[in-house]
């Protein structure tokens, strides 16, 4: 794979474009997709995420909305008028079941080595956490419902120490997952002996 470092700007435009070569590739479905990134590239996670992040958001915004229109009813008709508070709880709730879920796809990534994995993600604070496969101590595969539905999963690497003790890789596939984690344990099995 080609660099996609400033040394190359056709190959990171294209990158960012999602044009050039290697456009057709990712855009086929179970193919991953590549972040740019000036320490590597990193692979984005499984496509289901960003569902799964869509219906988490419509299920916290529910509440919010029964809410405001439990205090409308609540309200006369002569103090407020019908719409001034469940009006805008939806227009948020709206813009957040929209935005929020892709950006926080799109700011997620991992690069898996030989001896690491390395963890990419937050929007506001960004967090880029590497970790040996000597330090950890043991390895999760969880799925809750709303990941089962969707069929992906959440790598969690508990490591030795207190701070950033597990480290956290959700919207895998849930075969890769599993691949990931026995990929894991045999390198530390093989470290180990």
């Amino acid at each position: 794979m080609q660099s996609t470092t400033p040394d190359n700007p056709d190959r990171l435009t294209q990158a960012l474009t999602g044009e050039g070569p290697d456009a057709a590739l990712r855009m086929q479905p179970g193919t991953a997709d590549v972040i740019p990134d000036p320490e590597g590239d990193l692979t984005k996670v499984h496509p289901n995420y960003k569902s799964a992040l869509r219906l988490q958001t419509i299920l916290f915004a529910i509440p919010f909305l029964i809410g405001s229109l439990i205090a409308e009813a609540a309200i006369p008709d002569d103090v407020l008028p019908p719409g001034v508070i469940a009006g805008p709880v939806l227009l948020l709730a709206v813009l957040l079941v929209i935005r929020v879920p892709g950006r926080r796809f799109n700011a997620r990534g991992y690069d898996m080595s030989d001896d690491r994995l390395r963890v990419v993600r937050g929007i506001w604070w960004h967090s880029d956490t590497v970790v040996p496969f000597g330090r950890v101590q043991h390895i999760d595969v969880d799925q809750g419902p709303i990941e089962r539905f969707f069929d992906i999963a959440t790598l969690t690497l508990h490591t030795a120490g207190n701070h950033n003790a597990s480290v956290h890789l959700p919207g895998l596939q849930q075969d890769l997952a599993k691949d990931m984690r026995e990929d894991i344990r045999a390198h530390i099995k093989q470290e180990s002996l």
